[in-house]
C-alpha cells in the first residue's frame, strides 16, 4: 500500500518570506554607489588632467625658461656667472640681451598670449612684455602674468626702444622683451600694506595718527603713519622712502666731506655714561652690571675735553638719546647728531661762519648731487624750493632784534623769553620776507635758557655768546662759545637753574679738564633728521628715521 501523502502543515508551520531591505538601507546603498562612481570619475579626470598636463609640458618649448628657483644657499648650485645689469644703464644696451634682478610692482595678463609687468630695481622701474610665439609658450606667458606683487625675480630679456614714452615707468624710452623669468623669492599675498599706498602722502592729521581719508579725487583712503610704521619693511620699499634715506645718507657724507677739508678729525665719544652729567630729568637710565648708567644726551662734554686734549677741531656723527615726552611732529627720543667743536682765534663768530658755510655747502650739493631724490619726494610732499643766501651773507639776527620783529608782527613775547615753536615759524616767515632766505642764524640768546657751560655775553649779562641755526623757521642746530675757564664754569654751574655740582660724579672730570690750559672754543650740534625733514618738506620727522623711537614706539 502506497505511503499516504503527508498531512498539510498547520497555519503556524507555514514557511517565512525573506525580509525586505528598509528604505533607509536602500538610500544608503544608492549613496555609496553614487559616491564610488563620483570618486572613480574624479580619479579619471585627475588622470586625464595629469596626462594632459604632461602632454602640454612635453610640448612647452619654454619649460626651461621660467619657474621658481630653489632657495639660494639651500642646495648645491653652480653659478651661471651671467653678468647682471643695473637698470640705470639700460639705454647702453639697446637691442641687446641683458639679465638683471628686480622685483614685481605689477603683473597683468592681457590675454592668453600677452602679459605686461612693471619691474623695479632701486629707484628705477621698467615695463616688460612677454608674448607667446613659436619660441615662447602660452604657459610661460600665463606664469609671468600671474607672478605675485613684490616677488623677487631674475629676468633675461631684450632691450627695445619704444615709439611712445612709457608713462608708468621711470625708464620711458625702453622696454624689456622677456626671454627668461625666474622667481627667486615669492612674496606672500595679500601684503599687510600696499607699497603703492606708501608712495602717497600721509593724511593731514598733524602727527600721523590713524585718521585715514580718501585723497581728493581718489577713492582709496590715505594710509596713516602708524600703519606704515607697524609694517615698516613694506613701507620702506616705496620709492619716496628710498629717496628720503638716500638724501639722509648724502647729508652725512657732505657733512664729513666739508669738515674734513677744514681739518676736522672724526671722533667717536661714549654713549654710556656713569652719571647724568648735563643735569635735568631728560635722560634714560639703564642697569649697567651692578650699578646705574645713562644714555648720552649729547657728546658735548667729550667734545670739549678733546679740545682741552689739543685736538683743534673734532666732528662726530652718532646717536643721541633724549628722554623727553614730546609727541610732536619734530621730536624723537633717539636721533642722529651731527656735532662739531673747534678752537677759534679771537671771536666765537669764527665758529658761526664755519657752521653757516657748512650748511650752505650741504644745501648746494644736495641741489647738485641729489636733485633726483629731492624732486621725487617734493612731488609727493609739495614744498617751495629752499631759498639760499650767498656765502658770507647768511642773515645773522640778534635775539633781541628777532623779538622786536615778532612784536611788530603782533606777537606778545618778552625780551628774554624762550620762543615757542609757532613763534619760531612766524619769525622764519618774517626773515624770508625781509632777507629772502630760508636759512638764518639767531645770535645772542638769553643766558637763562642756555646750558650752564655757555659763555655769558660781555655786552649784556642777561645774554650769552650762543646761537641757533634755522631752516624754514625751525631750529636745526644749537651752539655757543663754551666756557674754557674751570673757575668760571664751576661758578656758572652752581648758579644754573637747577644747580649743577661741578664736583659731581659726572662733571668733575669735565670741569678739571680746563684747569690745565684750554683754548677758547665753540661748536654746535645738528639734528640730522630735522635737516632732512625741513629740506624735503616732510610733515613728520618719523619719516626720516628708518625705525623711529618716540615716547610711544620702541618696535619694530
Amino acid at each position: 500500500m502506497a505511503d499516504s501523502a503527508p498531512a498539510a502543515s498547520s497555519a503556524g508551520d507555514a514557511p517565512q518570506q525573506p525580509e525586505q531591505p528598509s528604505k533607509n538601507a536602500l538610500k544608503k546603498a544608492q549613496k555609496e554607489k553614487e559616491k564610488a562612481e563620483k570618486k572613480a570619475a574624479a580619479k579619471a579626470r585627475e588622470l586625464a588632467e595629469r596626462q594632459k598636463k604632461e602632454a602640454a609640458d612635453a610640448e612647452d618649448v619654454s619649460k626651461d625658461s621660467y619657474g621658481e628657483l630653489p632657495l639660494i644657499g639651500s642646495k648645491d648650485f653652480k653659478p651661471t656667472e651671467t653678468p647682471r645689469v643695473d637698470l640705470s644703464t639700460v639705454a647702453e644696451h639697446e637691442d641687446k640681451e641683458i639679465t638683471f634682478r628686480c622685483w614685481v610692482e605689477n603683473a597683468r595678463s592681457q590675454s592668453a598670449k600677452l602679459a605686461f609687468l612693471n619691474l623695479r630695481q632701486g629707484l628705477n622701474t621698467v615695463q616688460a612684455v612677454i608674448a607667446a610665439s613659436d619660441k615662447l609658450s602660452k604657459q610661460m606667458v600665463k606664469f609671468c602674468g600671474t607672478v605675485s606683487t613684490e616677488s623677487t625675480l631674475v629676468v633675461t630679456g631684450l632691450v627695445k626702444r619704444v615709439k611712445e614714452p612709457i608713462k608708468s615707468a621711470t625708464i620711458k624710452d625702453f622696454e624689456i622683451h622677456i626671454l627668461k623669468l625666474f622667481v627667486e623669492a615669492k612674496a606672500e599675498i595679500p601684503l599687510p600694506l600696499q607699497v603703492d599706498d606708501a608712495e602717497r602722502p600721509l593724511p593731514d592729521t598733524g602727527l600721523g595718527e590713524e585718521e585715514e581719508k580718501p585723497a581728493e579725487g581718489d577713492a582709496r583712503p590715505l594710509v596713516g603713519l602708524n600703519t606704515r610704521l607697524n609694517n615698516r619693511t613694506i613701507d620702506l620699499r616705496a620709492k619716496v622712502n628710498h629717496a628720503i634715506f638716500v638724501v639722509k645718507s648724502g647729508v652725512c657724507g657732505l657733512f664729513q666731506e666739508f669738515l674734513s677739508k677744514q681739518g676736522f678729525t672724526l671722533v667717536q665719544t661714549p654713549k654710556i655714561l656713569g652719571a647724568a652729567s648735563e643735569g635735568g630729568a631728560n635722560v634714560f637710565e639703564l642697569k649697567y652690571f651692578d650699578r646705574s648708567a645713562y644714555l648720552a644726551q649729547s657728546p658735548q662734554f667729550y667734545k670739549q675735553m678733546l679740545i682741552a686734549s689739543r685736538f683743534q677741531k673734532v666732528m662726530e656723527i652718532g646717536p643721541v638719546f633724549r628722554a623727553e615726552n614730546s609727541n610732536t611732529a619734530r621730536h624723537l627720543t633717539e636721533f642722529t647728531g651731527l656735532d662739531l667743536e673747534m678752537e677759534f682765534q679771537e671771536h666765537y663768530h669764527e665758529v658761526m661762519r664755519v657752521l653757516e658755510d657748512l650748511m650752505l655747502f650741504i644745501f648746494n650739493e644736495l641741489n647738485a648731487r641729489y636733485k633726483k631724490e629731492t624732486d621725487l619726494v617734493r612731488s609727493v610732499y609739495h614744498v617751495d624750493d629752499f631759498k639760499l643766501p650767498e656765502s658770507g651773507k647768511v642773515p645773522r639776527i640778534p635775539f633781541l632784534e628777532g623779538i622786536k620783529m615778532l612784536r611788530e608782527a603782533g606777537e606778545e613775547v618778552g625780551d628774554y623769553d624762550d620762543l615757542s615753536t609757532p613763534q619760531e615759524k612766524h619769525l622764519g616767515r618774517l626773515v624770508l620776507e625781509k632777507y629772502g632766505s630760508d636759512f638764518y642764524t639767531l645770535d645772542q640768546f638769553p643766558i637763562a635758557i642756555r646750558p650752564a657751560y655757555t659763555m655769558p655775553s660781555p655786552s649784556n649779562p642777561l645774554l650769552s655768546n650762543s646761537y641757533d641755526l634755522f631752516m624754514r623757521g625751525q631750529e636745526i642746530c644749537s651752539g655757543a662759545q663754551r666756557i674754557h675757564s674751570a673757575e668760571l664754569l664751576a661758578s656758572q654751574m652752581r648758579k644754573h637753574d637747577p644747580p649743577i655740582d661741578p664736583n659731581g660724579a659726572g662733571t668733575k672730570d669735565y670741569v678739571d679738564s680746563f684747569r690745565y690750559g684750554c683754548p677758547p672754543h665753540g661748536g654746535g650740534g645738528f639734528g640730522l633728521e630735522r635737516i632732512v625733514q625741513f629740506w624735503l618738506g616732510l610733515p613728520n620727522i618719523r619719516m626720516t628715521s628708518l625705525f623711529p623711537r618716540d615716547p610711544q614706539r620702541v618696535t619694530p
